[in-house]
């Protein structure tokens, strides 16, 4: 799950080398943070946050067929 947030925040970014992502595993829930260099935020999280609300539609349906419930912050 990860790598999927990963590679989708790179393609994005200005700075790819700036991105991560962080993981918090408490059984069936899955916390993973996102974290981009400071001029990249807006891309990130696009015009009335729909970039960011695609890139969890995505996360979502990839933890729905693990059986996870994954929560994706971004900041």
């Amino acid at each position: 799950m990860k790598e999927l947030v990963e590679s989708i925040a790179k393609s994005l970014v200005d700075h790819p080398e700036d991105v991560r992502v962080t993981e918090h595993d408490e059984g069936r829930s899955l916390t993973l943070k996102l974290s981009v260099h400071a001029d990249d935020m807006g891309k990130v999280i696009g015009k009335q946050g729909r970039i960011a609300k695609a890139i969890r539609s995505v996360v979502y349906a990839a933890g729905a067929n693990k059986n996870k419930r994954i929560n994706l912050e971004i900041g």
